[in-house]
């Protein structure tokens, strides 16, 4: 119970810390010796004093000593292990908690020779000779020692050098160079200790193989008489070495070879398979005897019974020359953990096994091999299950992503390539929750409302919308740190497509589309045909187009290049307006509009009072192979003086071009056609006839008789004119300001653009000027202060930003461009001093 347990397992003493107490911190050991020194633990000390730290996934952080590890107090037949332990929430172990933990271990079971293979290290102690005293027997003196060997110093404790026995020769060590060289050395009253990184120099690779023995077994075969070796042999790590301890006036030998298997694992059938030799070579140097005393099993150091181990599926098996374990992957005792291989998510099964093979020899008597084996399966690759679950009623994606074993986190996600750690992924609209089952795996949620900015939208069909999560997942594992990625892209179809809708109208001129936007067209664009409609070519033509949000409109005059006319007669024109909405990035087509008005046919014909008849010739439905470029009149020398692919403009005097004349007594009426002919035919297929009605108030008999005409002159009279003043949006005078936007905010320097009619007279012969024009401070025209625009029809020179005049010209609306006046002042402001006498 509590944050921290201990164990005691033989020669090994373990502390478990508790997985829940300390998750989600970064922990360090120290090991502390008996003047209460702490030495912080690194591996290259773990592997030389005997200590091994493991990290369960399952689990916990599990510490491992051995009974004779450096810090280790023995005293008779118990030692003493005493741990500190810091944990702090950051990896640079700022604001840590400190954990002292000691526990002893009682171990009083020693063999004439013990031998534990852990992970990171091999170590042998053998029993210590101690020769009889002889009576009267002078005690040498320590420099009596060092007259004859120098190197033998009394502070190298008793341990006076080491010989490592390879085959091309014999190196000797004394005990401070095998230190340094990484190697573990001690000696207690009973005890000669070797303690062997596996990355020492001197260890070396050895192939064993299985030997067959010949009956019977309590016999061992010399090399001459084996009867046979398996073809593939178990690889040892082994280190061959005679220690030298003194003792008075005595130095004695022991043999402190070691050898621990590094292989002899296999993986077939979802099996585990551990094969250890019975019969080590580099442990049996001079040995003529063999027989086996115990075969004990288990796993994390806890020893199984036969039937513990039936129950689990173990099988192990004692033969005559090897020891096999058999366990299923997946087995109770292991877990499985997560792994990557170049990006890709798996498993790894993982099982911390141990075997204790006890034999007795004609060398050593009892011999005791402790192996502690951490098996790993191959890698095997996962697959993440991604589901989706769509909560219309609450407008809400509820992805789930996993499940994923107990070592793996969430630390971002990555929108359109911008990575956002967890906490932060709500300013992007997502809820992350943890879903934890009770085999302790979990998964991932993340909850997104369907109207969040990382839900891409896009419309499909009718009333169908696509929404798209398109987010990249980033876990690490603990505590390898391993990390992996899982692109997740979840795809909801929700009819909540609301479509564009228009309405159509004419004002007599001109065509108007109101389009009222949907939800699902704002990256839908206009087309007339295959032609993007933009702002810029609007304009061009003078059509009016403008978007406010929440609608589209869309303004054609009546007599336009993109307006189709059909159903020609004498007493109407149906004129129709088609606009198409594509996909901005497809151009696929996705709405079309119309809007068809019938216009009367004399909007196409003006008989101005000097005589001139404007009249504009279109091209019906039907017509698509007619050129109006060869439309002519009566008299065929009379072509169109402006031709467009849809109509053609003609512009002549009634008197001109076969025009034809009738009197009845109050009107002149004049009628001409405009004809089609097919080359080399004279029966026209297009026939357009049109009349000019004049009024004649009175006829008179006129004396004509030529004289010299005097000089033009103008004499002032006065009379009543009807003039009008209006201000418009734009350069195009299309559109004036209506009495509801009133006032209008303008800011300085902005251009308004003013236009002067003269409505009454419609009299051809008038021209309007304007003489002097000026702004006040109020609606009264004569408040001061007043600052002059136009000084006798000229701009003032005065002025910063002068007023530019703008020409107009004839259109359908402008019959007499000679009475209007146009131009451009830009925005001004009166100001007393340096304050402003009105905003």
């Amino acid at each position: 119970t509590g944050p921290m347990s201990s164990e005691c397992l033989g020669n090994l003493l373990r502390i478990t810390l508790s997985a829940e107490y300390f998750e989600n911190e970064y922990v360090s050991f120290s090991v502390v010796d008996q003047s209460g020194t702490a030495w912080e633990l690194d591996e290259a000390m773990a592997a030389q004093c005997g200590y091994r730290v493991t990290y369960s996934t399952w689990s916990s952080i599990e510490f491992r000593a051995s009974a004779l590890s450096c810090h280790a107090h023995l005293e008779k037949d118990v030692f003493t292990v005493t741990v500190q332990i810091k944990a702090s929430p950051t990896p640079d172990m700022s604001n840590a908690t400190t954990h002292l933990k000691s526990a002893s271990c009682h171990y009083g079971l020693w063999s004439p020779r013990e031998l534990i293979c852990e992970s990171n290290y091999m170590e042998v102690s053998v029993r210590r000779e101690v020769p009889q005293t002889i009576k009267d027997f002078v005690q040498d003196e320590p420099e009596d020692w060092t007259l004859v060997f120098p190197e033998a110093k009394t502070e190298e404790a008793s341990i006076w050098q080491i010989v490592f026995h390879q085959p091309e020769e014999k190196r000797a060590l004394l005990v401070s160079n095998a230190w340094s060289a990484g190697y573990g050395l001690n000696a207690t009253d009973s005890r000669v200790l070797l303690r062997v990184p596996y990355t020492t120099a001197q260890v070396q690779l050895v192939e064993v193989g299985v030997l067959l023995l010949a009956q019977p077994a309590t016999r061992l075969c010399r090399s001459n008489q084996m009867s046979s070796l398996q073809d593939q042999g178990i690889t040892f790590s082994v280190l061959r070495s005679s220690t030298f301890y003194k003792y008075q006036w005595v130095i004695l030998m022991v043999d402190t070879a070691v050898a621990c298997p590094v292989d002899g694992v296999d993986y077939t059938n979802k099996t585990i398979t551990w094969t250890v030799p019975k019969y080590i070579p580099p442990l049996s140097a001079g040995v003529t005897g063999f027989k086996d005393v115990l075969v004990e099993a288990g796993v994390d150091l806890q020893k199984l019974s036969a039937k513990e181990m039936a129950s689990r599926k173990y099988v192990l098996l004692n033969e005559l020359n090897e020891i096999t374990m058999k366990i299923p992957v997946g087995a109770e005792g292991g877990y499985y953990k997560t792994s990557v291989n170049n990006g890709q998510l798996g498993t790894k099964y993982s099982i911390n096994l141990f075997l204790e093979h006890q034999w007795e020899d004609n060398k050593w008597g009892l011999t005791k091999h402790t192996i502690i084996k951490e098996i790993e399966t191959p890698f095997e690759q996962a697959e993440v299950a991604i589901t989706n679950n769509l909560n219309l009623s609450e407008r809400l994606m509820n992805v789930t992503v996993g499940t994923f074993l107990p070592d793996v986190e969430l630390v971002n996600l990555t929108f359109e390539g911008v990575a956002v750690a967890v906490p932060d992924a709500v300013q992007h609209g997502c809820l992350i929750h943890r879903a934890r089952y009770a085999n302790g795996s979990k998964a991932f949620v993340i909850q997104v409302p369907l109207d969040a900015s990382s839900v891409k939208k896009e419309y499909m069909s009718e009333d169908m919308r696509a929404y798209t999560l398109n987010v990249t997942l980033t876990f690490i594992t603990h505590p390898s740190s391993e990390t992996f990625v899982i692109p997740v892209i979840a795809l909801s179809a929700v009819k909540d497509a609301v479509l564009p809708s228009a309405r159509g109208f004419c004002d007599g001129r001109n065509l108007h589309l109101i389009i009222t936007h949907g939800n699902v067209d704002q990256n839908w664009l206009p087309f007339i045909s295959d032609w993007h409609l933009t702002p810029e070519a609007a304009q061009k033509y003078n059509y009016s187009l403008r978007d406010n949000g929440t609608h589209l409109a869309i303004s054609v005059p009546f007599i336009s290049s993109h307006v189709n006319y059909e159903g020609f007669h004498t007493s109407a024109i149906k004129a129709s307006f088609y606009l198409t909405l594509k996909d901005g990035i497809t151009l696929a087509r996705r709405r079309d509009f119309s809007v068809s008005c019938i216009f009367s046919p004399s909007e196409l014909i003006q008989c101005l009072p000097n005589g001139t008849v404007i009249i504009t010739a279109i091209k019906l439905v039907g017509d698509e192979d007619l050129d109006t470029g060869l439309l002519v009149l009566r008299d065929r020398q009379c072509k169109p003086s402006q031709v467009t692919e849809k109509m053609a403009t003609f512009k002549f005097n009634v008197n001109t071009c076969g025009t034809s004349r009738k009197f009845n007594g109050t009107t002149m009426t004049y009628e001409n056609e405009v004809l089609y002919f097919r080359p080399g035919n004279d029966t026209p297929i297009y026939q357009l006839k049109f009349l000019c009605l004049y009024a004649v108030e009175q006829t008179v008999d006129v004396r004509y008789e030529s004289k010299k005409s005097p000089s033009p002159s103008i004499k002032p009279e006065s009379g009543c004119l009807a003039l009008s003043l209006k201000l418009f949006k734009e350069k195009s005078y299309t559109e004036p300001y209506q009495e509801s936007e009133y006032p209008v905010v303008k800011y300085l320097r902005e251009a308004l653009y003013f236009e002067v009619e003269l409505l009454q007279p419609k009299d051809a012969r008038l021209d309007l000027n304007l003489d002097d024009c000026w702004a006040t401070n109020s609606q009264s025209q004569d408040s001061l202060p007043q600052w002059h625009i136009l000084i006798h029809g000229c701009e003032n020179n005065k002025d910063s930003y002068r007023t530019v005049f703008h020409k107009v010209n004839y259109s359908l609306r402008v019959k007499f461009p000679q009475h209007l006046k146009r131009f451009e002042v830009r925005m001004l402001a009166f100001v007393l001093g340096t304050s402003l006498l009105q905003e």
